[in-house]
């Protein structure tokens, strides 16, 4: 299994640039978009970039970064499972998509899904921070280190005994139950809702789309945060 890796000496706001570079983001991520722009094979659906959501990813993206986990499917399955073990704070979406997300990577590549939730219920997530200078000013080493990471990813102190383990099994039996009927809502609104909209979306752009996109290759600032 391969993970990113950022240097411990880069601020988390040089790391987010990084990262959004590497990845191709846009220069903030895609934070200032009126719309968010998803693939469903040769379709294309827009969505309303919501504060909600903006809010949240941002914190996802730096979960990216310190945990190490890719942007492809596979790492966006381990990172929903490392999520839900550290605790989502009050982000209830994220909570939602992560759950549906769990249910995937249980399927798809179980392993690592598993290994990535049980890494989760040894460290914390940053989604009880605030989003703000003060946080992105942290190097990459200090916020593993206040999230219970060590430099190769592993967690700190991280050996539990029998009664530990068992109360991971069963948080993860909790998680997996509540994952059913969110997988199942989410497969059957992306069938008669999702999809539906995709088609008609493909052929038309919603207007605000395309401008939001000129005005995002064109940002050239750091992600905004809270002062």
């Amino acid at each position: 299994m391969m993970r990113d890796h950022y240097d411990d000496s880069l601020t988390l706001r040089d790391a987010v640039a990084a990262y959004f570079a590497e990845n191709h983001f846009g220069p903030d991520g895609g934070y200032s978009d009126a719309w968010v722009k998803l693939k469903l094979g040769p379709l294309r659906l827009f969505m309303p970039n919501t504060p909600a959501r903006v809010a949240a990813v941002r914190f996802h993206d730096l979960h990216h970064i310190v945990t190490g986990y890719r942007t492809d499917w596979r790492g966006e399955f381990e990172i929903s499972a490392w999520e839900l073990a550290a605790g989502c704070g009050r982000f209830y979406a994220a909570w939602w998509l992560n759950l549906g997300a769990l249910n995937a990577g249980l399927l798809v590549c179980p392993r690592r899904t598993l290994q990535a939730f049980f890494l989760g219920r040894r460290s914390r997530s940053l989604y009880g921070e605030m989003y703000d200078a003060t946080l992105l000013a942290k190097t990459v080493q200090d916020a593993r280190a206040a999230m219970g990471l060590s430099p190769d990813g592993k967690a700190v102190g991280s050996k539990h005994g029998m009664l530990g383990t068992l109360g991971d099994v069963a948080v993860l039996t909790a998680y997996y139950l509540a994952s059913i009927p969110v997988a199942l809502l989410t497969l059957l609104a992306s069938i008669f809702v999702f999809v539906p909209v995709a088609l008609l979306q493909t052929a038309r752009q919603p207007a605000g789309a395309a401008a939001s996109a000129q005005q995002h290759d064109g940002a050239n600032s750091a992600p905004p945060v809270a002062t």
